[in-house]
């Protein structure tokens, strides 16, 4: 397929139609209703048709979708995607007014909207709202993420589906504006709302602080992904919410009931969580397209993100416990492995990987992860190693919904932990790969250091099994529930799980239901029990209702795809009904407004423009070197995205024009600065040399696989003091590795405790090869007189 590329002007040199974006964000505890106002305005002297593709978080409800031109409001209705898409065509082939809104069949993170017939003049005000749930990070922080960039979506060789349309320009020059307003409330005061982009102070709207609002600081020019981080006190506190039926729905059905929304946070006994397992085969899947040669942020750090991985996977490799079983494998168009099969964690093997990983550039093409995730999971599963996936992307693939089924198969022999790497990795892969496979999401964007996070999943991925997890409902006679959710499969200590389920009936003897959660986990049996109102106050947001009505929408989707090709097609049915009865979208369904007006046809041809989404100057000449790549690798086949050679043929003929759309002269200054930049960042992408290794880095670098270190040069230079100083001051009953170890654990705690999330674990295991060598007190004293430090041996673990 062709992709069409357009910068700020068309082939014509016409200006494309979207002015601004404004965006209000209200959130309600873990809970985001987002509004998006688009403004469009046709400058041109002819009808024309402009079609906007955009990403959403892939578990986002879509529950409003309205039009506004001069003074006529139209509300959209949500119908079956066929109808609608004929209704739309009928619309603008009788020269009407229309608007279609639309999810991707590939992936559920991706929409178009169209709007039709705008007559020349004129201006329209297009309103999209939606919920989401946010996710927990790391730090619990609540995660909101506005995505500016819709990456290039690969597509694997030998695809067949039909691609969307991206039009690419460098975002200095994307002709709209933003505007950004944000309400948070909860039951608890916030402590804190914090940004990759410069905000406005928070302001607090009572005294109790459980209220405040911010807003993006003027001058945002959207050249990357508005990412909120939201935290509370008390953030691991078990909720359980009831939000009151519609008064004009039908009681019985799914929006005419009462909805309640459980968050839990499974507490773990201490006993069980001080002896992290030491099974397990762990699989790294690592990311090398062309992409991954990218920079991780747009700040002074350059970084690039396959460096960042290295290190990443060094950290996690070290931390990896005796007796497991581990293996690397790394993807572009094709995927490769260190070892044929999984190899018993030891010294020897663990050389052998990290001389391998040293050694990973970005160079091996598009973004095919379908394949090696076909392998891993084909291959026999270790007995009583419980297998664990890593997997680490910057991208986005056309066949997301391929990959999160092959996932959601396979879940019985394996958990999935994914990371997403860099503004706009697909949240649709990253939160299916992880919630499919029973696993943990994480994003690292802007400044993040990928290291903290990669490690908090580990020790998720150590944590016991949780098995035999049981939801037992005590309600009143008259009162019935029924479950929305899929059965939770995997539960983490201080991680919330959520589960949504409608309560039918009334009863006159309570007015308070309860909900029991249990589980097993390395033989202790553990339960969470929540206490909830069954007659809650009138709510007119229906928040609940539409984000349990979408989450029974995807499970109804998975259900339609795997019985796709048999007798019963009923259960499409139920989702279009499903999708009808809440007004919440699906893939089988769209949102179609069209304005009868006057009775009036628009009169003239209808010209289609594509309106320009932003892309990063670092992303262009990434995405050049992917495309490069991609050539030698057999040449797949890439459906969108942006083309740096094609951008600079854009600004060159900028240059020649007498204005830009906005009647705003491009200077040849303007023009080359613009090219300078381009030529500049390509540069950076060229340069191999990376910036060395930190201090931290370096001292893991050197640890052993069985936790000890070897008093040796490298050693001494890691903790800041010559060979003669190190062996000079060991005490005579302290062997040389045991001296080595000890300086390592207490450099790490004297001077990295605010790294202490990254090290933790392979000081964990350095303690307990200490402990095995019956530490002299002696040791311990001299390492922090040496080091200037006062580290005891208690707070070491020893």
């Amino acid at each position: 397929m062709m992709v069409r590329y357009c910068g700020l002007l068309n082939t014509n040199n016409e200006p494309v139609p979207l002015k601004s974006i404004e965006v209000e964000l209200e959130v309600r505890d873990h809970v985001a209703t987002v509004v998006s106002i688009l403004n469009y305005e046709n400058k041109e002297d002819k009808p024309l048709e402009a079609v906007f593709v955009f990403p959403l978080p892939g578990d986002a409800a879509v529950c409003h979708f309205s039009a506004q031109i001069g003074q006529t409001q139209i509300v959209a209705e949500v119908k079956e995607k066929q109808k609608a898409r004929e209704e739309y065509d009928d619309a603008l082939s009788s020269g009407q007014q229309a608007f279609l809104f639309e999810e991707s069949e590939q992936s559920p993170d991706i929409f178009t909207l169209s709007v039709g017939s705008l007559p020349p003049g004129e201006s329209a005000s297009v309103r999209l709202e939606y919920v989401t749930e946010l996710a927990v990070q790391a730090d619990d922080g609540l995660r909101f993420c506005l995505p500016a960039v819709l990456n290039p979506r690969y597509e694997p060789q030998g695809s067949e589906g039909a691609g969307v349309q991206v039009t690419s320009v460098p975002a200095s020059l994307v002709p709209y504006s933003l505007s950004f307003s944000v309400r948070v409330s909860s039951p608890r005061p916030i402590s804190k709302v914090e940004s990759c982009c410069s905000l406005e102070p928070l302001q607090y709207v009572n005294t109790e602080q459980t209220q405040a609002t911010v807003k993006l600081a003027a001058g945002h020019k959207f050249d990357r992904d508005v990412e909120l981080l939201i935290y509370y006190r008390d953030a691991h506190k078990p909720t359980a919410v009831v939000e009151a039926g519609q008064v004009s729905a039908k009681p019985g059905s799914l929006m005419g009931d009462p909805v309640l929304m459980l968050s839990l946070y499974p507490d773990f006994p201490q006993s069980v969580m001080s002896s992290l397992t030491s099974r397990g085969e762990f699989i790294l899947l690592l990311d090398r397209s062309g992409s991954m040669g990218c920079p991780m942020s747009n700040g002074k750090r350059q970084e690039t993100r396959i460096a960042s991985a290295r290190d990443t996977l060094l950290l996690l490799l070290k931390s990896l416990p005796m007796g497991c079983y581990f293996n690397i494998y790394s993807f572009g168009s094709s995927f490769e492995h260190i070892f044929p099969k999984s190899v018993e964690y030891s010294e020897k093997n663990l050389e052998d990987a990290l001389k391998k990983v040293e050694a990973m550039q970005a160079n091996l093409g598009g973004t095919e992860i379908l394949k090696p995730l076909t392998h891993i999971l084909s291959q026999t599963c270790i007995s009583n190693q419980p297998r664990q996936v890593f997997v680490f992307t910057d991208g986005e693939v056309s066949n997301t919904k391929e990959v999160i089924d092959l996932v959601k198969k396979n879940s019985g022999s394996h958990r999935c932990f994914s990371f997403g790497i860099g503004e706009g990795a697909s949240s649709a892969l990253i939160n299916g790969l992880a919630k499919e496979g029973g696993g943990h999401a994480q994003f690292i964007t802007g400044a993040d250091r990928m290291q903290p996070k990669v490690m908090q999943s580990l020790r998720f991925a150590l944590q016991p099994a949780v098995v035999d997890i049981s939801v037992t409902w005590d309600l009143p006679t008259g009162v019935s529930v029924t479950v929305l959710s899929p059965p939770i499969t995997a539960l983490f200590q201080g991680q919330r799980s959520l589960i949504y389920a409608q309560l039918t009936g009334q009863s006159s003897e309570a007015a308070e239901g309860s909900v029991m959660v249990k589980y097993s986990l390395a033989g202790h049996l553990s339960q969470n029990q929540l206490h909830f109102s069954l007659k809650p106050p009138e709510d007119n947001g229906l928040t609940v209702h539409r984000l349990g009505a979408r989450t029974l929408i995807r499970s109804l989707e998975t259900e339609e795809k795997e019985h796709r090709g048999q007798q019963d097609g009923g259960v499409k049915e139920k989702v279009v009904q499903l999708s009808l009865q809440s007004g919440v979208s699906s893939s089988s369904t769209a949102f179609i407004a069209v304005n009868k007006g006057n009775g009036e046809p628009i009169r003239g041809p209808l010209v289609r423009r594509p309106v320009p989404t932003p892309a990063l100057m670092q992303r262009q000449a990434c995405n050049l070197r992917a495309k490069k790549s991609c050539a030698m690798a057999a040449r797949p086949k890439v459906k969108s995205g942006s083309v740096f050679t094609d951008i600079n043929m854009k600004l060159k003929s900028m240059s020649r024009q007498k204005s830009t759309p906005d009647g705003m002269r491009a200077s040849k200054e303007q023009v080359e600065m613009s090219l300078d930049m381009c030529d500049s960042t390509f540069s950076i992408q060229a340069q191999s040399k990376q910036p060395p290794r930190d201090p931290l880095m370096q001292l893991v670098s050197l640890q052993k696989a069985s936790g000890c270190w070897l008093l040796d040069p490298a050693l001494a230079a890691a903790v800041g003091k010559t060979s003669e100083e190190v062996e000079n001051t060991k005490p005579s009953a302290v062997n040389q590795e045991v001296w080595a170890t000890i300086l390592a654990l207490i450099w790490l705690h004297g001077f990295e405790m605010d790294a202490k999330p990254e090290w933790e674990l392979l000081a964990m295991k350095a303690v307990s090869w200490l402990r095995a060598q019956n530490v002299p007190s002696e040791g311990v004293e001299a390492g922090n007189t040496l080091l200037g430090c006062h580290v005891q041996k208690d707070a070491m673990g020893l």
